[in-house]
């Protein structure tokens, strides 16, 4: 009888060890999903923020450069 149930386990493990983590998981609530789903376009908005933020920076560092190199070459035509 020991066998047989230690047998019976035996084998309950081994199927439940080969079921993926994310197949586990896919019991979640409608809820959390919405909620990971709002998280995750927070953090989009706050990354192409970012890098708006970034580029506009880029852009005036190079308007500078422009100016200052107009000014230049204006003060060597004199």
């Amino acid at each position: 009888m020991r066998r047989i149930t230690s047998f019976v386990l035996a084998l309950a493990f081994c199927v439940a060890s080969t079921i993926p983590a994310n197949a586990q998981r896919e019991n979640t609530k409608i809820g959390e999903n919405q909620r990971e789903a709002k998280r995750a376009a927070k953090q989009q908005k706050k990354y192409s923020k970012k890098a708006a933020k970034t580029q506009r920076k880029a852009m005036k560092r190079d308007q500078k450069a422009q100016r200052k190199a107009a000014k230049q070459q204006s003060h060597c035509k004199l």
